[in-house]
């Protein structure tokens, strides 16, 4: 299906009912560079565990893409409101029962970007492999490459092309120059977007009140501990938890920036997200509570310094 934006825009969406009746709306934000469908097994399942999700993908970007990237217009700013209007679209049209966001990096990070009326239709946010994009606190491996790519690849190729060619590239995806050049002053600024975009962004970013669940993974090849700390302290007022994953809890290899949606984690990470979610449920709708999850494995909790504690039962 397509949203209409009042800008003309069409946004590619895709909507997974609920088996039964649905206890709540989820939307889920992408990464940068990475289309909706990669996340659609992810989605499909929690539909079937009593949530009506929906998935999209921003404006010059994957299906909602409607001409050259060379044409593109989009920035990040841009993407905010693509978000904000999924988000106003999946509250209608579940009015009564509460919505969360399930935000994949860039997707975990643009919510302190919403107007305060589109945060005040969030009841929580479930931050997947999110944190600070800035360059320095970024994990080891991107980290190296880092000065390289923001001062060379990313300038370079984006002047020559018009647009950032990522997919040829084989880094991160294909980008709309104004979203790259945009990213790219962000994750120079040791405040990345609310130092970047000043006072107004700080603003917002503290004004959010909605809960925030992060999921960190101690193999992340992009984003730090230290990244997804500094990322949540600039959600300064909201009730905020780090649950840090490593991949030997799992008794698997690796784990990494975007595998939480893959399939092979169906039995052992995607049930912890569901677990966070019923437990949001129970918070919100106390006469109709959920069962929740039974954890797949042990977890560490942190809860930032400064930050008001999210009280989320340890399994």
């Amino acid at each position: 299906m397509a949203l209409a934006l009042a800008d003309g825009t069409q946004l590619a969406l895709q909507v997974h009912d609920s088996t039964g009746p649905a206890r709540a709306s989820v939307v889920l934000g992408c990464a940068i560079g990475v289309p909706q469908r990669y996340y659609q097994g992810f989605a499909a399942w929690l539909a079937g565990r009593g949530f009506r999700v929906t998935t999209f993908d921003y404006r010059d970007s994957g299906a909602s893409r409607s001409r050259p990237l060379r044409r593109a217009r989009a920035t990040l700013d841009d993407w905010a409101r693509d978000y904000a209007a999924v988000i106003t679209q999946a509250r209608a049209a579940l009015a009564q029962q509460p919505l969360f966001l399930v935000g994949n990096s860039l997707g975990g990070q643009l919510p302190g970007l919403l107007p305060e009326a589109v945060q005040g239709q969030i009841d929580g946010l479930l931050a997947v492999a999110a944190g600070s994009g800035y360059w320095r606190v970024l994990a080891r491996p991107a980290q190296r490459g880092a000065h390289l790519f923001w001062y060379g690849v990313l300038p370079l190729a984006t002047s020559v092309c018009g647009y950032f060619p990522g997919a040829r590239l084989k880094m991160i995806g294909d980008l709309p120059a104004g979203v790259a050049w945009q990213w790219r002053r962000w994750c120079l600024h040791p405040r990345y977007s609310a130092g970047a975009e000043g006072e107004a962004a700080q603003q917002r970013y503290a004004a959010v009140r909605f809960p925030i669940h992060a999921l960190s993974f101690a193999d992340d090849e992009m984003m730090s501990l230290r990244g997804t700390e500094q990322l949540l302290a600039l959600y300064c007022q909201a009730p905020q938890q780090i649950e840090r994953i490593t991949p030997q809890q799992l008794g698997v290899a690796r784990i990494g920036h975007l595998g939480f949606f893959r399939a092979d984690f169906a039995a052992t990470l995607w049930p912890r997200a569901q677990q966070v979610l019923d437990g949001w449920c129970t918070a919100t709708m106390p006469a109709t509570p959920a069962t929740p999850a039974t954890p797949a494995t042990p977890v560490t909790y942190r809860t930032p310094a400064g930050a008001p504690a999210l009280h989320t039962a340890t399994p």
